[in-house]
């Protein structure tokens, strides 16, 4: 009877340390999972977000940026937000390229350049003249536009709509910043900026 109880407090000894055994192999094997699943998912979400937020023409981008002292993923988001980086854009508003710009701003950027350049508005669809002009039309709305977001409102809504809500009170308190916007695009568009430039700088270190 005694050998009995021995021999089955062994089979429930080793049982229990099989038992335990097992749960710290499931506890090992689960965690691995868990540390490939989380690199796997991070992986796809990088390659996801870089799909979505490209990095194409880069040397014109940086080399123009630069020479305007502008961050390059001020200019990205730009792009980004208004053709989706596609040269051959047109807008309702006959915008083109790749900084969506107008003829009628494209003349007046050229009439404010060192070059005094007269271009047609056809040669905005090379990549590195809508760039340059793109990023020149910013510097221009910079110079009379301080702050930032007033720079992007006239950018999207036009140099005369940002000067008419900068001197109405309803829209502005200081008349340098905006407090409102009564289009709802450019609404949109000031906040799409700084969100596309932010993710930007995380997903390429930029700036």
């Amino acid at each position: 009877m005694k050998n009995k109880r021995m021999i089955v407090g062994f089979i429930s000894q080793r049982n229990n340390q099989m038992s335990r055994k097992r749960c710290l192999i499931e506890i090992i094997f689960l965690s691995v999972m868990l540390v490939v699943v989380t690199v796997l998912l991070r992986f796809g979400y990088c390659r996801f977000m870089k799909a979505a937020y490209p990095l194409k023409f880069s040397e014109l981008v940086t080399s123009y940026a630069e020479e305007y002292g502008f961050e390059p993923s001020l200019v990205y988001a730009v792009i980004r937000t208004e053709s989706g980086f596609d040269p051959q854009a047109v807008s309702y508003k006959k915008a083109i390229g790749l900084m969506q710009i107008t003829k009628d701003t494209f003349d007046w950027a050229q009439i404010r350049s060192p070059e005094k350049e007269s271009l047609p508005a056809e040669r905005l669809y090379d990549p590195e003249i809508n760039i340059h002009y793109g990023i020149r039309v910013l510097s221009l709305l910079k110079e009379e536009f301080s702050d930032t977001t007033t720079m992007l409102a006239a950018y999207n809504a036009g140099i005369g709509n940002v000067r008419r809500w900068l001197k109405d009170p309803a829209y502005s308190d200081d008349g340098v910043r905006l407090k409102s916007i009564p289009f709802r695009e450019t609404r949109n568009y000031v906040r799409k900026i700084p969100s596309a430039k932010w993710i930007y700088e995380r997903l390429y270190n930029i700036n």
